[in-house]
């Protein structure tokens, strides 16, 4: 079985460093057409606007590229499923029913099944611990002597992208790494002046009003640089 771990650029250096250990796992970096190594550094200002609970092109360009033609193997699990009603929210919002919505590889939403096809991305996806617990999860990595990332033992249940909008920990993340914070700051800054040079509406005037705007998750009005989403564009 070929094992690609797909390099986001907003990867835990300690996943990195933990995948280094493993023979069998192959680092690969997702790329633009022309060759250009696709990093979140790099999206943000092409896609004119900070990535989203509901709009993750991150998701899309950085993790979703393989696999085409083949069957993917998933650890998606419907235990990890913790936002069913703000997702319910989400799509009255927009307009789209479940089926209507594109799922990403690590969704994990209640109407995930055990075997899928994805006729768009011509790719069967198996999710074959959809029903685990985590007690059965940690049952079977213990019984097998199964390597894991040392951030487990520190209080993480779950591992992804430093400052991923869909995180319980995204300011604590960007807090424990500054320079990925530092990155995402230039990042809005150039997302900033590439709105200006397109004639894109924009009120943010640096990319510290940017990720305090991000931080915020919508919740506060009062957040300099709000814009609605149909000032947005995806």
């Amino acid at each position: 079985m070929n094992r690609v771990y797909s390099i986001t650029s907003v990867d835990q250096p300690e996943v990195v460093k933990f995948l280094k250990t493993l023979p069998d796992v192959s680092r690969d970096y997702p790329r633009y057409t022309d060759g250009k190594v696709i990093t979140m550094w790099n999206l943000i200002p092409k896609k004119l606007m900070p990535p989203r609970i509901n709009v993750r092109y991150c998701c899309e360009k950085l993790k979703e590229r393989y696999g085409r033609g083949r069957l993917v193997v998933t650890g998606v699990r419907w235990a990890e499923s913790k936002n069913r009603t703000c997702n319910q929210a989400l799509i009255k919002k927009f307009g789209k029913s479940k089926r209507e919505a594109v799922m990403l590889h690590n969704d994990n939403d209640e109407s995930r099944k055990m075997v899928e096809n994805c006729y768009k991305k011509a790719k069967t996806l198996m999710n074959p611990i959809i029903d685990w617990t985590d007690e059965d999860v940690w049952e079977f990595i213990r019984s097998e002597n199964i390597p894991y990332c040392e951030l487990y033992d520190y209080g993480h249940d779950r591992l992804g992208c430093i400052g991923c909008p869909n995180s319980a920990r995204q300011e604590e993340e960007l807090n424990t790494y500054p320079v990925y914070k530092e990155n995402y700051i230039r990042a809005f800054d150039r997302m900033i002046t590439r709105r200006r040079e397109l004639g894109k509406p924009t009120t943010w005037n640096s990319g510290e009003e940017v990720i305090r705007w991000w931080l915020a998750k919508e919740t506060n009005p009062a957040v300099d640089g709000q814009l609605a989403m149909e000032e947005l564009e995806y």
